[in-house]
């Protein structure tokens, strides 16, 4: 049974709709899916169709998967330093050296001063025996980077104060004393600022002819007394004063690149 409302409660005149429908409308009206049935607001405005499926069909007919995304291989893990690598080893043994040095106004005697003498000549040796191995065997660390040239500082300063106060080092070359570990600290804290400001201060030429004749100074002057038939007291004081010059030039070199480098900077 069929009923069909021809006009609107209102009087209008205006039909509303028919209870009866064709056939033909049936099949020509678009099927409504679940979303349509919601009316749209505010951010839901938005109509969702249906998600993609993971193959697409061939022009044969044959289902062709969808290529999958790229994914990112994951990053291997950050590679750990080892503080007590061989180098960083022998670096701490060389600064342990420093407290032995402290004791030698207890042994001021000839065996005494050849024992702090060739302790010092092993730990200096050391110094190029941890570098090389650091290079070679690709164990530079960033503690190694401090910790190597502040032992070496340590162990130059100590032993000049050391012979300074046993009176192997005479009163009037005092100045040379003061000027060797004043150039050490002020050096080190240019390093400190220039690192700080992303600048990079590698060791010069000049600078390391200093370091090693500095050295044979100290080396000699620890001995003191006559060895291999050589007065070591007049060789050690001979490599001091040259030493001390190299110390002055090289550390006016140090600061005069800095200086440099900063004003071009603010260019």
């Amino acid at each position: 049974m069929a009923i069909s409302l021809d006009r609107d409660p209102a009087g209008s005149g205006e039909p509303i709709a028919s209870a009866q429908a064709t056939a033909a409308d049936r099949d020509d009206a678009p099927p409504l899916s679940r979303h349509a049935l919601r009316a749209p607001s505010g951010d839901d405005a938005l109509e969702l169709g249906p998600a993609p499926s993971a193959s697409a069909s061939a022009p044969g007919g044959a289902s062709v998967a969808a290529p999958s995304p790229a994914v990112a291989p994951p990053m291997p893990p950050a590679a750990r330093e080892t503080f007590w690598n061989l180098p960083n080893s022998i670096t701490v043994l060389r600064a342990a050296c420093v407290p032995v040095l402290v004791l030698h106004p207890l042994f001021p005697g000839e065996a005494g001063s050849q024992v702090m003498a060739w302790i010092f000549i092993v730990a200096a040796v050391s110094d190029l025996v941890d570098g090389w191995l650091a290079r070679r065997g690709q164990q530079v660390t960033h503690i190694g980077k401090l910790l190597d040239p502040l032992a070496d500082k340590l162990l130059v300063s100590t032993a000049l104060i050391v012979l300074l106060a046993i009176g192997h080092i005479p009163v009037w070359a005092t100045w040379m004393v003061v000027t060797i570990v004043g150039r050490e600290l002020a050096v080190t804290g240019l390093r400190g600022i220039a690192s700080a400001g992303g600048q990079i201060m590698a060791a010069s030429r000049l600078g390391k002819l200093k370091t090693v004749i500095q050295n044979i100074a100290v080396g000699a002057l620890l001995f003191h007394y006559e060895t291999i038939g050589l007065d070591a007291q007049a060789v050690g004081l001979g490599f001091l004063f040259v030493a001390t010059a190299l110390t002055i030039a090289s550390g006016y070199r140090y600061f005069a690149d800095y200086f440099r480098a900063l004003s071009a900077a603010e260019r």
